[in-house]
């Protein structure tokens, strides 16, 4: 008996995927081909059911929707490992720091506040466009002077003789003008 019901079983199943075979669509009417109970064909209309016109509320709630899918997206882009975090430059930081803020959903206090930083931003880059850097060799030759210098005086307290082994003490000034020289170039650093 269970295996009528299982042989049954497959053959419903077996109609059922010949009926959906036969379906077809046409301008918004689905004609079915079913059987009857005799076994033959029938034809069966249902009509699909068109979307009504959406409130502005249902339009809001896609909208807010939306909008949070797109935070999310921005979220999940904005993660980064923290060695990735050390190789960012500011101008991605602060495109996904501006990227979040909706301009219609800030208060006006927020704004002022936005437009302020934004003034600061201007600033500090036109300040930092009229600053002049010192060349690359700058730093060794200061940090030159200065252990060279030290290294100088280290010699000739080791030895009282050398360095320059004619001018004596005076090898403590040459020493002490080299360091002079280093810390001098320091205070010229930018």
């Amino acid at each position: 008996m269970a295996e009528e019901e299982l042989h049954k079983t497959d053959a419903d199943v077996s109609a059922n995927d010949a009926a959906d075979s036969n379906a077809t669509v046409t301008d918004d009417v689905v004609v079915d081909a079913a059987t009857d109970s005799e076994g033959d064909a029938v034809a069966v209309e249902s009509e699909t059911v068109t979307e009504e016109p959406q409130t502005d509320s249902e339009k809001k709630a896609e909208r807010e929707e939306k909008r949070a899918e797109d935070n999310e997206k921005r979220a999940e882009a904005a993660v980064v490992s923290e060695e990735e975090a050390d190789d960012l430059s500011l101008d991605k930081i602060q495109a996904v720091l501006n990227s979040t803020i909706d301009e219609k959903d800030m208060s006006p206090q927020m704004r002022r506040m936005v437009k302020r930083q934004q003034e600061n931003t201007k600033r500090v880059e036109e300040s930092i466009k009229g600053t002049k850097a010192n060349p690359s060799w700058f730093v060794p030759l200061f940090c030159a002077f200065m252990i060279v210098g030290l290294i100088w005086v280290v010699v000739f307290y080791m030895t009282a003789k050398y360095p320059i082994p004619g001018i004596g003490n005076w090898n403590l000034a040459v020493g002490f003008a080299l360091i002079m020289i280093g810390f001098l170039m320091t205070v010229a650093w930018r």
